[in-house]
């Protein structure tokens, strides 16, 4: 199988590419990133892409693969409102619908997040952009759509890109997953899940944090 993933330099995105490394079932990996992204592999092609409004420079790249993973994102205390939006939905759809244009067959993976308001009304950035995200994605009716919500994301390896105050919080996950295990997902842990589900599918197309451990403990 042939993987795509944008945002391959983030906490999730560089996890995914690790895990793809490991992965025999992936054949060819191809990291859509902004900035050069530190890892090296014969089966790992590096882009680097500016515009994520715009995918007609990696048309032959999507034409190409099996699933796209979209891990682009950014912490909402790093960026104003309107940036934020643009990051999370704008590019996102703009994705989705150059899969949807270029190979309809592809699965199209889109890590969301728990808390995600599909009403659209919460009053956290977070939460309203990404459930209007998750929204326009299921208008689509895109073949193959799975949306990932992970709940704290626990990282297994350092990240120069995580947000000051997710570093704060790294401390107390041991209390959190002593507390509240179901709250906790280690960055491994998802990035297994979200390969097994581009390899495999899934029965549910939403897929929250407890079942995503399940499938990433597999």
């Amino acid at each position: 199988m042939k993987i795509i993933v944008i945002g391959a330099t983030g906490l999730v995105g560089a996890e995914v590419v690790r895990e793809a490394i490991k992965n025999p079932a992936i054949t060819a990996i191809t990291a859509i990133v902004r900035s050069p992204l530190n890892l090296q592999h014969p089966k790992l092609k590096v882009i680097q892409h500016q515009d994520f409004l715009n995918y007609d420079a990696l048309q032959q790249e999507i034409k190409t693969a099996d699933a796209v993973l979209w891990c682009l994102g950014i912490s909402q205390t790093q960026v104003s409102k309107e940036q934020y939006e643009i990051i999370t939905y704008d590019y996102t759809i703009a994705a989705a619908k150059a899969v949807q244009q270029f190979n309809p067959d592809c699965t199209f993976i889109f890590l969301s997040g728990e808390g995600a308001d599909n009403t659209e009304q919460s009053k956290t950035i977070f939460a309203r952009v990404k459930g209007k995200a998750e929204n326009e994605l299921n208008k689509m009716q895109l073949k193959k759509l799975f949306i990932v919500r992970p709940a704290g994301i626990k990282p297994i390896n350092k990240n120069p890109k995580t947000a000051f105050s997710n570093k704060l919080m790294i401390p107390f996950f041991p209390l959190f997953e002593l507390l509240m295990p179901n709250f906790v997902i280690s960055s491994a842990q998802l990035a297994k899940a979200m390969l097994y589900i581009a390899l495999n599918g899934n029965k549910n197309k939403l897929i929250r944090n407890i079942e995503l451990k399940k499938i990433g403990n597999n």
